[in-house]
């Protein structure tokens, strides 16, 4: 997605695939290669003059030594760590002064159970890289749950995360873009409803998130953007924590366009995949304004459609005013295979730009037309602290 962006700016991208067949491969340039392979990223590096990434899953040591070799990386390991391992994201927001929920690095069963008992029950455990779309998450409800997550403790890390489970109202996601020469540019906050641990709708900006907390959000972002160093777009997803501090708690860091910055595609005067492109090769960072009262995104799985293009006549039909967004993926069940994105001109179409987009991403998911789907409902904190 950041192909069409680029051409339109006159520049070349050129994309390393994990296979020939991967969706990248029909939008870019491109070479095979395995991501985890020094020889193939120093081989792919030479062919470019900055590398960046769309996932944070590249070994640290493999991005140090192309950095030592003169490869311009954005954002560059000193950064991207941050993102790849929890326990140092929030090391680094308690240096930042940022709040955090409580937490802790714990090695065994009897640290884990030692900070239930002393935080409360239940808690959040988490594997420190590797997790995503709830995956790497458990909720440890009693001390009998901690004596059975022994397994865990097996797996090839030093610490794992635990976390207080947060009283949050509602998941939000406040996103900048920061230049090598240190501009900036913030994008209103979003609402993030999610379901089984994966976005699901997005609604921007957050319908009634408070101006002081939203104010608060994006100064967080910023913050992080530049204590870490980050080069390119940063997403900081946040629980929405009213009556306390400044009404929100970070959750997770992303250095790279997100999910739920998707809506800006549409939604926004510069999108957040052109905006990671003017920013990782130090361009001037285009206008983040929205340009209607809200925009909706709503996320389509994989579902009963296999044949996803033979539903689009219909999507399309029934909701002209959706702009729908296929990623060539494969379908499997519960793979995020595109997303619908609807503007909501003024604040009084915010329904039926959700109606719009739900009825767009409910034909292409099953292939026929479907009922207006009920409109989606936040999903309970235990279980959207689980993404």
């Amino acid at each position: 997605m950041m192909a069409p962006p680029a051409t339109a700016l006159g520049i070349r991208l050129r994309v390393l695939a994990e296979g020939p067949d991967v969706s990248a491969v029909t939008a870019a340039d491109h070479e095979v290669g395995d991501y985890r392979d020094l020889a193939a990223l120093r081989a792919f590096a030479a062919t470019v003059d900055v590398v960046t990434f769309d996932h944070e899953h590249v070994p640290a040591e493999h991005l140090r030594t192309l950095q030592a070799e003169g490869v311009v990386l954005h954002p560059g390991p000193d950064a991207l760590q941050y993102a790849q391992d929890k326990l140092l994201m929030r090391q680094a927001c308690e240096r930042l002064g940022l709040p955090n929920p409580e937490w802790a690095a714990v090695s065994s069963v009897s640290e884990l159970t030692a900070f239930g008992e002393r935080i409360g029950w239940p808690v959040v455990l988490k594997t420190p890289r590797g997790g995503y779309d709830g995956k790497g998450v458990r909720v440890v409800r009693t001390p009998e749950q901690a004596a059975a997550c022994t397994d865990w403790f097996e797996l090839d890390f030093e610490a794992l995360l635990v976390e207080q489970m947060v009283p949050f109202t509602r998941e939000l996601s406040a996103q900048v873009a920061r230049t090598p020469s240190g501009q900036t540019a913030v994008y209103p906050v979003v609402e993030s409803l999610q379901t089984e641990g994966v976005c699901d709708l997005v609604t921007a900006p957050a319908p009634g998130l408070s101006p002081t907390t939203a104010s608060a959000a994006q100064q967080a972002a910023v913050t992080l953007a530049e204590g870490l160093g980050v080069t390119g777009m940063l997403a900081v997803e946040l629980f929405e924590t009213p009556g306390t501090g400044p009404g929100f708690m970070v959750n997770e860091l992303a250095m790279r366009p997100h999910n739920s910055g998707h809506w800006s595609m549409d939604g926004a005067v510069t999108g957040q995949f052109e905006q990671h492109v003017r920013a990782v090769l130090d361009l001037p960072l285009g206008s983040t304004d929205p340009v209607g009262a809200y925009t909706v995104m709503k996320n389509y799985l994989g579902g009963a459609n296999q044949d996803l293009y033979s539903a689009f006549p219909e999507a399309l039909r029934a909701h002209p005013e959706a702009k729908v967004h296929a990623y060539g993926k494969s379908v499997r069940p519960g793979r995020k295979i595109g997303h619908v994105n609807v503007v909501a001109p003024r604040p009084e179409d915010l329904d039926a730009a959700r109606a719009a987009a739900e009825g767009a991403a409910a034909i292409i998911r099953d292939g026929s037309s479907a009922t207006r789907p009920e409109p989606a409902q936040p999903a309970q904190p235990a279980q959207t602290q689980e993404s």
